[in-house]
């Protein structure tokens, strides 16, 4: 295909040296965005992928989250049924990547579903290989810092490399990143949570040297806290959250712990679009950590004579800006479990609001809801899509759809959208949901 090559339409940015000029560029390089680019690249297009860390992955691996969740229908009594999986496509790609090189686990039960738990140095190479192989160009240890837009069309973005200031152009834009930076940067609407408010983020961390044999005779077969648990932390005025997610990983002896949760030091709700807050939650996570982890040492048997392997790279963060979309996915959508037309993913994954002492959780049980293609798409803007957890989704509706095994597939549905947009020469906001619906089922 022809590499694209607008007209600059803004002034300021004339100076600025071209990096180049591209059919898709993909911010950020997440699940949502490792889905995006490769599909892309294979459906024949030439694709920028901008990462700001050095591999991709995400808060799947920077943030060690290190579960592909929502892979799986939610049951009443995972003890006695087998997992059923209802999302497939990339998802599913990875997740067979993720297996052959070792670096996934079994099915482990989580509440009323279950989850897979991957090793993130495997899924750094897995992400590569695919993005490799699809011939996507990769730009690592770079940001995002201005929009290039002509009208109310996004034509460029304005990067910050190693080397200094960049530009670089595309026919579309997928903003994967999050964090809705493109669609946010174009001046258009977007909003953060319940009225501003917005979910916790945590501190992940893996530890090592584990009994592993005692620590599920204690624990049991879910990877949530028993009540017996519950009860040691609340009794410990230290540790914030006082429900958490224990994940025994691929290695021998290793847990990955999903236990804390990060505040500022003076116990205000943390906003992580505010640099300020965003920095002490960073450090707040460190002593969070260190003492959760004490408790393990203390109070789990199998965790005695465990050491601390290491924090994540940057907190997790669960939720920052959502876009105004052509379509919203409502509370009342994930609740009443409603099936559409023009779905691009299946989610069975419960509300899962972390704010407070213990995250509230609201299952769905032996069903699932179905998410719109139109979520992806702004209102207003053109030429910009968005995958990832920055979709439209009211707040508790987000906190069911954001997981990982979703955002592959808004990503695939990013990308495909991308290549009918550029090939029939229409905008996002004219694309018909059902038909991208039908692409993804010949391309499964």
């Amino acid at each position: 295909m022809q590499t694209y090559q607008p007209t600059l339409g803004s002034e300021s940015y004339r100076d600025v040296p071209t990096f180049g000029g591209f059919d898709i560029v993909v911010l950020g390089g997440g699940p949502a965005g490792i889905a995006a680019a490769t599909t892309a690249a294979e459906s024949g297009h030439s694709v920028l992928l901008i990462e700001r860390l050095g591999f991709c992955g995400g808060a799947a691996v920077s943030g060690m989250s290190g579960t592909i969740c929502g892979l799986y229908m939610t049951v009443a009594d995972p003890s006695v049924a087998q997992p059923q999986q209802i999302i497939f496509g990339f998802a599913e790609r990875m997740r067979q990547a993720l297996e052959a090189e070792g670096g996934l686990t079994a099915p482990q039960i989580y509440g009323k579903t279950w989850v897979t738990t991957h090793d993130c140095a495997k899924y750094k190479k897995v992400a590569t290989d695919l993005l490799r192989g699809a011939g996507v160009q990769i730009l690592y240890h770079t940001e995002m810092v201005d929009v290039i837009t002509e009208g109310d069309a996004l034509v460029g973005l304005v990067l910050h490399t190693r080397s200094g200031f960049a530009r670089v152009l595309g026919k579309r834009v997928i903003d994967a990143s999050g964090d809705a930076d493109a669609v946010f940067r174009m001046g258009l609407a977007t909003t953060k949570g319940n009225n501003g408010i917005i979910q916790n983020p945590s501190m992940m961390f893996k530890i090592g040297n584990v009994d592993l044999p005692r620590y599920l005779e204690y624990w049991g077969d879910n990877t949530i806290c028993p009540p017996k648990v519950v009860e040691k932390l609340e009794q410990r005025d230290e540790l914030l959250r006082k429900k958490v997610w224990l994940f025994p990983t691929v290695n021998p002896g290793e847990i990955l712990v999903n236990g804390t949760k990060i505040t500022g030091f003076d116990g205000r709700d943390l906003d992580v679009t505010d640099p300020v807050d965003h920095s002490e939650a960073e450090q707040f996570s460190i002593y969070q950590a260190r003492a959760f982890f004490d408790f393990l040492k203390e109070e789990i048997p199998g965790c005695e004579n465990a050491y601390f392997i290491d924090y994540a790279q940057e907190v997790g963060v669960r939720q920052t800006r959502s876009i105004d979309g052509v379509k919203r996915l409502m509370n009342d959508d994930v609740v009443k479990a409603r099936k559409t037309n023009d779905s691009i993913a299946k989610s069975s994954w419960p509300i899962e609001l972390h704010y407070g002492a213990k995250p509230k959780t609201e299952w769905l049980v032996d069903d699932y809801y179905d998410v719109p293609f139109a979520t992806l798409v702004p209102k207003q803007g053109r030429n910009v899509i968005v995958a990832g957890r920055c979709l439209s989704a009211e707040h508790e509706a987000l906190a069911s759809c954001r997981v990982t095994a979703q955002c592959f597939e808004y990503g695939r549905a990013a990308a495909i959208a991308a290549d009918l947009s550029i090939r029939e020469g229409i905008d996002f906001q004219d694309i018909d949901g059902v038909q991208i619906l039908e692409l993804m089922k010949t391309t499964e």
